[in-house]
């Protein structure tokens, strides 16, 4: 036991800096993320008096062109050759996104920025990835993808966290909180152009014109696929439309 603790140790203080950096990036953008999505239901039902079945539509939508926009952004890396750029436009997106929220009290102007929130997720999802492989060494490419995942798996735990903690501190107060939630997305765009370098990619063994060709339809499917499963989210945001851990006694009083 003692071993396999030391090689492990050993694995995450050999992942490059790049992957770390690129992992805070996903775990900052998640904690604003997961802040405003757990709040933007319950916004929207009791404030604005949205019905939960648009609530649902508009969840679904937004998930699903969040997964369409992959297919295209991750060819579209291959051809440009410059992730880091792709990655960082899906990040800023997301940032202008968050906010947009507190700025807004219309449900239209949300919608669009819920729709630019996840085709920046759309957008950054594929370059990134195919970063972190750039970066990582070949024989720590498990580790470096699994420190990333971890990073952004803790951001998507503490954003709900501490949305419920902000909420109770400033009395539900949604406007304060989505104030408050951008400024994770901030620190997160600030970290991949500062300290996310990307690496020179060597010059591929395929031609040059194999390299902006279409992935074959099978590739094309599974985004498709997993774009119209994401619309079971609707059914889900139906149902916590009112969490269990506040209330909104007097809505006119939250905006």
């Amino acid at each position: 036991m003692a071993v396999r603790s030391a090689k492990s140790g050993g694995a995450l203080h050999a992942i490059p800096a790049g992957v770390w950096a690129l992992g805070l990036v996903s775990m900052f953008m998640d904690i604003s993320s997961e802040m405003i999505h757990a709040l933007l239901p319950v916004y929207l039902v009791t404030v604005l008096g949205t019905s939960t079945l648009t609530v649902g539509f508009i969840e679904g939508v937004a998930e699903a062109t969040g997964q369409i926009t992959r297919i295209f952004s991750g060819a579209f890396s291959d051809r440009l050759g410059r992730r880091k750029a792709l990655a960082a436009l899906g990040y800023g997106l997301s940032a202008c996104a968050k906010v947009i929220f507190p700025l807004v009290s219309v449900v239209g102007w949300l919608v669009v920025a819920r729709f630019i929130d996840r085709l920046g997720k759309g957008i950054r999802a594929a370059p990134r990835d195919a970063l972190v492989a750039d970066i990582s060494p070949p024989h720590l490419r498990g580790a470096s993808f699994g420190l990333r995942q971890s990073l952004d798996t803790i951001g998507a735990f503490l954003g709900p966290l501490a949305a419920m903690v902000l909420m109770w501190l400033t009395s539900n107060h949604f406007t304060v909180v989505f104030w408050i939630a951008a400024v994770p997305a901030v620190i997160a765009v600030w970290l991949i152009l500062a300290a996310v370098h990307e690496p020179i990619r060597q010059q591929d063994a395929c031609p040059a014109r194999e390299l902006g060709r279409s992935p074959p339809r099978s590739a094309a499917s599974a985004p498709l696929a997993g774009s119209l499963l994401r619309l079971e989210r609707s059914s889900r945001s139906r149902g916590s439309a009112r969490p269990f851990w506040f209330s909104v006694p007097n809505p006119s009083a939250c905006r």
